[in-house]
């Protein structure tokens, strides 16, 4: 930091500390504090936007691996059996390795294409945008320093000629300064906030589509597998049957010996 700038710091320090003790008056801009209000609550949202996109794809590809590995701890476990429910085993894990394949192949790289990288470009202005609004608030501290010491010189003159020209030309300066930047922010903050929901929209609706692509994939794989089960199973779900059939079986196996529970 260059001495200026450092001279900068510490008069901007001792600004502050005399607003907080009513030394200096504060400027109060209700226009710009809303306006920066709705910037920041953009701001957060599309932070957790961004965080949640991200955990979403995760979690997509959380279940299919899942699923995959699930059927081979699964198909292990019925092992040569040539049974129907062997061959359906066979059908859910070769279903739901293609899911998986698919997953990585055709949702992945789409989903980052128009969802994340849409989102997190959107997020990478805020850091700029910020700066720019800590620049326009150190610049309104200089233009109320300058317009207090101006105050002071009208009702207190000094014995030095020049200083209140001096302090007049450093008041229309910061003041120059500050409408410049103030304006450029309150012209621009409205902007960004309003085109949230266009520059948005198109990522939203392919979301939309990716995540029904990914529901209609896997309900026509298990649909393959549904054929290898006797006609009537889904009836019999919905009535509770296999619920009880669940039962009825870990009632037998509590009843062998080997599981130490038989009286």
């Amino acid at each position: 930091m260059s001495w200026r700038g450092f001279q900068k710091v510490v008069n901007r320090a001792g600004t502050g500390i005399m607003m907080k003790t009513g030394q200096v008056e504060r400027t109060v801009d209700s226009e710009f504090s809303d306006e920066e209000s709705k910037y920041r609550a953009l701001e957060k949202e599309c932070g957790v936007l961004q965080k949640e996109a991200k955990a979403y794809l995760d979690a997509m590809r959380s279940l299919a691996s899942s699923q995959a590995r699930m059927a081979e701890a699964i198909d292990g476990m019925f092992g040569n059996d040539s049974s129907d429910g062997a061959m359906a085993v066979g059908a859910y894990r070769r279903a739901v390795e293609e899911l998986d394949a698919k997953t990585a192949r055709e949702l992945d790289a789409p989903y980052r294409a128009t969802v994340l990288e849409p989102i997190g470009k959107l997020v990478s202005y805020f850091p700029e945008i910020n700066k720019n609004i800590d620049k326009r608030n150190k610049k309104l501290l200089d233009y109320d320093a300058a317009r207090s010491k101006h105050r002071k010189l009208i009702d207190k003159p000094s014995d030095d000629p020049m200083k209140l020209p001096r302090a007049e030309k450093e008041l229309e300066d910061s003041k120059l300064l500050f409408e410049s930047l103030n304006g450029q922010l309150l012209e621009e903050l409205p902007m960004l906030v309003d085109l949230r929901i266009p520059y948005l929209d198109p990522s939203f609706e392919a979301m939309i589509r990716m995540q029904a692509r990914f529901a209609e994939e896997g309900y026509e794989k298990m649909g393959g597998v549904q054929r290898f089960f006797a006609e009537g199973v889904r009836e019999e779900y919905a009535d509770g049957q296999l619920d009880a059939q669940v039962e009825g079986v870990l009632q037998e196996m509590k009843e062998m010996s080997i599981c130490g529970l038989a009286v």
